[in-house]
């Protein structure tokens, strides 16, 4: 492992790329794997690098710089080049230089960098080896100054031979003297050199390995920080001599460190610790600190650094810390959150959110710290919410109107139940709480940061959401088969959730569960926050994992479905009003559960092989054929190719009795024509693993042809909602039922509850037949209503050799016709592919490249907005935002001002000089983006439409002049 000098550049655009970049996407979320920090105090930026090589710069919410290594390799060392502005738009290496090994030693490690660090004088850069050597690179074109180590040379004689010395471990410039350094080694040994003498001017010999220097303000004191968990306080003083001291002379220091716990007692913590006069806090964290820096004051007049807030990198969070309010507590987060401080099993997606829901939900927060450049892009027309699922049973709100994701509401289930984790009911006895008795013990420690992986229950993961924004409910589904139907209240409650059984066996005999028990609910009140608490828990038997979910609101129904079945609920009434039972005879792995799955893999490994077995038994009874049936099946294909398309791979229908085939996929209610063609009514649509679609008609009092739309009211009465099998659709070759959507006369999706009742959207078309769109894994296809006849398909797995993933009917604004739309049927496939279709023809318009066909989690976490974007998981903390439309697009637009322009690199590309940019191109018409880091991006349509193809990696052409940013980084390479 070698490590290699390399000067990078990250730059910005300054406008978005509207029209022609139709991919340009946005990364949400915590850097995966993060492995370096910096900070400029000038520009306010804050920067990260990563071990796959990407670098993040980080200003203002909003403000957002990202590019990516063309190799993958690890960036150890950022370092900001002040006040420099160049042109450009993504991550490019200018220059690289190889050190010299040291005089008299042949191992190839003796010229591995170790420390960086820039003077500020910017025309020279110090670089540090595992040999002990210190090296100076003349700046910008990375010339060795000198080929003799001279810091070395001039030290006394029991220093210079071999690897005494030890590595370097730290450079830092004197803060009153700018030139003079401050070089410690390894083994103890620091001095303080004078580059323009080439003498060392004083010696300063710990007694134990170092690790750390840092300079006091006034450049009277320095502090280093040693392997035994210690540090020392050092004078420097304008003689020969020097002396060490354990606590500063100047008044009220804050001195923070990481580590320095007692190996024996703490070697599992991860702590950084704080500590003013009396003042002593151990902060706690949960994964190890990568880094740390503090936002201060850095006019020179100043007497002291006036320190406001403190930065913690982490390898799974980023916490900030307020240092100007009492306590030091911790400051939200308005980016950067860790979406994976509980592993993600689910997500949601809500668009056009009304002011009074997002008023309810969001909280004012306090400054953030880190205030640098300036978001250009304009307030969104309309705010966006991102609900994430976790595995520890909580369901996070974020704010996805814009580039920074923005936590902004958190809520947890797990008080609905008991949990092998939960205290007792009754009170507890203080003597007894470890955490009073660990205050008073030393040293003290505080529990920092929400990253937290580790789930006190795997039965509380959330596996289902669905959110109606305008009545404010909210159902939750999770992993043991509880459905949770939550309301939004304002203020602390304390009560008992009432608990409804449903039974989807239905009795069925011949069948037992032998997976997890369920969740034990709450019988006495429990304390609820303020916002959304639950009302009524629905507990599905046997307790499966919930598949499927669906919300209407309007109706007060909740349908949810297992894999043994699906059911239907009136929260209103609470009262169970239908439960179906899907599985075949045949379903024994259902019964199984997530934890038994052993000989269900050997069962299905041997269902495999006779599967085989019959197919090659069958198509060797093919190849022996007579004259006469050779005849018949030539005509038989000229009549196939007559009648589907020329190019079409053969699809074997799927067994009757496969495992898993009674899974519930989908549910869909939609208020349609199912009976006759002359009413209609409620209905409720599920599609199953095996082809399998029922169709209910729903009776619900007070909603009809002609009548109220809305429940609830006076004239209900005791009325209870009843369901009647109207429809039963069996798939030709059983392909899962991915999605299923009802259209109106007009070919377009129906409303959302409450938008056609009260007039936030336009009235379905109920005078013309209804149809019903079917996406199962292998195809898609339309059906008339009510006689269910098919209309038109598309084979997609017979034409494109894939399998549908997702489904999702969105909406596309055009650019030029602002009262012109469209509905578009987005699928995405097995192999990353999105393909659009019109709707209701069917007809392919365009196919991308979205997705890596490796990226498996990636596919499954995808999940589309109703107006043409999608978030899928790039690594367990970051989403990657697309949008597939060219009127809406999520992308950093935003500029830093800097007070001069220098042509830092004119010797290397000869740019011209100016300010800023609208937009930057490649000569061959291809454009880059300011983010999107961990793979190529959505590759160009093939299609009707003609769009740009994106790249993230490194490009030569000649770029039009717009903001950058000089940044030097240390990679880890591997050479052979």
């Amino acid at each position: 492992m070698w490590k290699s000098l390399c000067i990078v550049k990250i730059d910005s655009l300054t406008e978005t790329v509207r029209q022609k970049c139709d991919g340009c996407t946005v990364e949400h979320g915590f850097p995966h794997q993060p492995s370096a920090l910096a900070f400029d105090p000038k520009l306010q930026l804050m920067a990260i690098g990563t071990k796959s090589g990407a670098i993040k710069v980080y200003g203002v919410p909003g403000v957002e710089f990202t590019g990516l290594h063309k190799d993958t390799t690890a960036v150890t060392q950022i370092h900001f080049l002040p006040g420099q502005v160049n042109s450009g738009v993504c991550l490019q290496e200018v220059s690289s230089y190889t050190l010299p090994g040291r005089p008299g030693i042949e191992s190839c490690s003796a010229t591995r960098v170790t420390v960086l660090h820039l003077l500020r004088s910017c025309d020279l850069l110090c670089i540090g080896t595992e040999g002990g050597g210190v090296y100076f690179l003349e700046l910008p074109l990375l010339s060795l100054k000198d080929d003799d180590d001279f810091c070395s040379a001039s030290l006394p004689d029991d220093y210079r031979c071999g690897k005494s010395l030890g590595p370097v471990e730290s450079i830092q410039e004197h803060p009153q003297q700018p030139g003079k350094i401050l070089i410690g080694y390894s083994r103890g040994l620091v001095i303080l050199w004078a580059p323009s003498t080439r003498q060392a001017e004083q010696l300063f010999l710990g007694k134990q390995q170092l690790e750390s220097l840092v300079w006091e303000r006034s450049g009277n004191l320095f502090v280093s920080s040693h392997n035994d968990g210690g540090y020392c306080v050092w004078t420097v003083t304008s003689g020969n001599g020097c002396s060490a001291h354990s606590v500063f002379c100047s008044s009220s220091p804050v001195l923070l460190y990481s580590g320095g716990m007692p190996r024996a007692s703490y070697g599992d913590r991860h702590c950084l610790t704080v500590q003013q006069d009396k003042t002593h806090v151990t902060l706690d964290f949960t994964s190890r600190v990568i880094d740390f820096f503090t936002v201060h004051n850095i006019e020179q007049e100043k007497e002291f650094d006036e320190a406001s807030a403190l930065v913690v990198l982490l390898e799974e969070e980023l916490v900030v810390i307020d240092l100007q309010t009492p306590g030091w507590p911790t400051l939200p987060t308005p980016y950067l959150a860790p979406l994976h401080s509980s592993a993600i099993t689910c997500s949601f997606h809500i668009s056009s959110v009304p002011p009074k829901l997002w008023e309810r939900l969001v909280n004012a927060g306090k400054t953030w710290p880190i205030c640098g450049g300036k978001n250009l892009a304009p307030p969104s027309k309309q705010h966006e919410l991102l609900l994430t699922g976790h595995e520890d049973g909580t369901v996070r709100f974020w704010d996805a109107s814009g580039v920074a994701l923005t936590p902004i509401y958190k809520l947890s289930t797990a008080n609905v139940f008991h949990t092998d984790c939960d205290p007792c009911d009754d009170p507890p006895d203080p003597s007894d709480d470890p955490d009073m008795q660990q205050e008073e013990e030393w040293p003290p420690f505080r529990k920092v940061g929400c990253f937290d992986p580790y789930s006190d229950d795997p039965r509380l993961g959330i596996q289902k959401i669905s959110l109606c924004k305008y009545s404010n409910k909210l159902v939750v589904a999770g992993t043991a088969g509880q459905v949770i139907v939550l309301g939004l209240n304002e203020e602390r409650s304390d009560h008992s959730v009432e608990v409804s059984v449903v039974d989807l066996l239905q009795d069925r005999e011949g069948f037992t569960w032998k997976g997890h028990d369920r969740l034990e609910p709450r019988l006495k009140p429990a304390p609820f926050p303020p916002g959304f608490q639950p009302q009524a828990l629905v507990q599905c038997l046997p307790p499966a994992s919930v598949t499927a979910v669906a919300l209407h609101a309007e109706w007060n129904l909740i349908s949810f479905g297992t894999s043994h079945g699906f059911g239907l609920f009136d929260y209103h009434k609470r009262n169970a009003v239908l439960a179906r039972c899907t599985l075949h005879p045949n379903d024994s792995l259902a019964m199984e559960g997530p934890l038994s799955r052993v000989k269900s893999l050997k069962k299905s490994l041997r269902q495999s092989f006779r599967r085989i077995r019959k197919s090659r038994v069958s198509g060797k009874k093919r190849t022996i054929t007579t004259p006469t049936s050779k005849v018949q099946e030539a005509n038989a294909a000229l009549a196939e190719q007559e009648d589907v398309a020329p190019v079409q791979r053969r699809i074997e229908p799927r067994s009757a009795d496969d495992s898993l085939s009674g899974v519930v996929r989908c549910l869909c209610f939609a208020d349609t024509f199912l009976r006759d063609g002359t009413h209609h009514g409620p209905t409720l649509w599920a599609g199953t693993n095996s082809g399998s679609v029922y169709a209910y008609a729903l009776e619900v009092p007070g909603v009809g042809s002609g009548r109220a739309s809305e429940r609830g009211g006076a004239g209900d009465g005791s009325a209870c909602v009843e369901a009647l099998l109207g429809k039963e659709i069996q798939l030709m070759h059983r392909a899962p039922v991915v999605s299923i959507c009802v259209l109106d006369g007009r070919g377009k999706p129906l409303p959302d509850p409450y938008e056609a009742s009260q007039d936030l959207a336009i009235a379905p078309d109920m005078t013309n037949a209804h149809s019903v769109l079917i996406a199962s894994e292998e195809q898609l296809k339309v059906f008339s209503l009510p006689k269910v006849s098919a209309k038109t398909k598309f084979k997609l797995t017979a034409h494109e050799g894939c399998r549908v993933r997702k489904v999702a009917v969105v909406l596309f604004l055009s650019t030029a016709q602002e009262d012109y739309s469209e509905h578009t049927l987005v699928c995405l496939t097995n192999l990353g592919d999105l393909h659009l279709f019109n709707v209701p023809g069917l007809r392919p318009q365009v196919r991308y490249s979205c997705i890596r066909k490796e990226d498996i989690s990636g596919i499954a976490s995808c999940v589309f907005t109703k107006n043409g974007q999608g978030f899928y998981l790039i690594s367990p903390s970051e989403y990657e935002r697309f949008s597939l439309s060219a009127k809406v697009l999520t992308a950093p637009l935003c500029s830093v001002q800097l007070d001069r322009v220098l042509d830092f690199y004119s010797k290397f590309h000869p740019w011209p000089k100016q300010t800023l940019c609208s937009r930057v191109s490649f000569s061959d018409g291809t454009t880059l983006q300011a983010n999107g880091t961990h793979k190529n991006q959505m590759g160009q349509a093939e299609g009707m439409c003609t769009h740009t193809h994106t790249h993230t990696h490194t490009h030569t052409h000649t770029l039009s002049p717009c903001l950058l940013f000089r940044v030097f980084t240390l990679f880890s390479l591997r050479t052979s």
